[in-house]
């Protein structure tokens, strides 16, 4: 990666002070862009409505509401991607290691019904997350907003601390989702990353990881769709961390952030633009990933991809996540613009029914 300087001069996106609570003393959402995590979503002081305007039942109010986190490692010789999910039906994980070198990737799974056998963390700030079960144990725990992840599956033995830049901002935001909805959405890329990883019994060294998180939970649509980027990585002139989505968090501001050294600078609008139905016989397409202004130029070329497709009726999941490398600039809200050249990183293209 290489930056230079070009004329431009976007409109800085600017964010306000975090609440100590997201949902207010009316009840409802403070919205926007936060500079720091919210300490509590106060999902119980929410005053939820349905499309006719009246109260809603308490089937709603519980069953309305989603939560997930996803946190990926990026390694000299591995990725790692793990995710927990509560849509209250189930709850759901996966793990997943990629072999950079051997281009090969294993995955493991699990699924809890009604919230037994598993847990969320209710806030951003504070708190526990785990699953486990025959396949292993994934855990993540947050304290005064710093997450801790304990691993035990597919041979990866992890208690890793993930590790800011100091004064480094996360991307952490509200916005309105559907008729009376709202969904929180927060996410810190290219994180330093200390403490313990062990591969098939091989200790990594940690001094060239990098890391990132993703906490998200709200009452979102019934029917929910996103394409997303992202990028944690280690470059000869510093650490970048790219966050780009479209399709979910886009009424009023967007989730989309790059950092360059621990600096966060919010982004605009940006387009995906890749072909969804191939046949098996075909490889998976490139994506182009742009902005209308120009301030992003991106193509991502495929290597790898775990999917899963559920139709179960009364929820749906077809969900794709590539593995791949990114090229093209992204140019920051000072106007440098920062090559990318071969860089490793994540798309994914996500259809839920929950």
């Amino acid at each position: 990666m290489s930056s230079i300087s070009v004329p431009w001069a976007p409109k800085i996106l600017t964010s306000l002070a975090a609440p100590q609570s997201l949902i207010d003393d009316t009840g409802q959402p403070v919205y926007g862009h936060f500079d720091g995590p919210v300490t509590e979503l106060g999902v119980d002081k929410f005053r939820y409505f349905d499309e006719m305007d009246k109260p809603a039942s308490s089937w709603a109010n519980r069953f309305d509401y989603k939560q997930f986190q996803f946190v990926s490692i990026v390694t000299p010789h591995y990725i790692i991607g793990v995710a927990l999910a509560d849509i209250r039906y189930v709850g759901s994980a996966f793990c997943y290691l990629y072999d950079i070198k051997k281009n090969s990737l294993i995955e493991a799974s699990w699924l809890k019904p009604l919230g037994m056998g598993y847990q969320m963390s209710e806030s951003p700030m504070q708190g526990n997350a785990g699953i486990k079960g025959a396949k292993g144990e994934i855990q993540f725990d947050i304290e005064q907003g710093l997450w801790r992840v304990k691993l035990n599956t597919l041979g990866i033995d992890a208690d890793l601390i993930l590790q800011p830049e100091p004064l480094s901002l996360p991307m952490a935001m509200c916005n309105p989702t559907g008729y009376s909805g709202w969904t929180y959405t927060q996410k810190h890329n290219a994180l330093t990353v200390k403490g313990k990883l062990v591969i098939n019994h091989e200790p990594q060294p940690l001094q060239r990881v990098t890391a990132g998180y993703d906490f998200s939970a709200g009452f979102m649509r019934r029917e929910t769709s996103w394409r997303w980027a992202s990028i944690n990585a280690l470059t000869d002139t510093g650490s970048i961390g790219l966050n780009l989505a479209a399709g979910v968090n886009e009424t009023g501001c967007n989730e989309n952030a790059f950092w360059i050294d621990g600096e966060r600078h919010l982004l605009g609008a940006v387009h995906f633009d890749f072909t969804r139905q191939i046949t098996k016989n075909q490889q998976a397409s490139c994506w182009r990933i742009y902005s209308d202004n120009g301030q992003v130029e991106l193509n991502f070329t495929p290597l790898n991809c775990r999917q899963k497709k559920l139709n179960l009726w009364l929820i749906k999941s077809n969900f794709r996540q590539y593995l791949g490398h990114y090229s093209g600039y992204v140019i920051d809200n000072l106007g440098n613009r920062h090559q990318l050249d071969n860089v490793l990183g994540l798309t994914e293209d996500h259809f839920a029914r929950w």
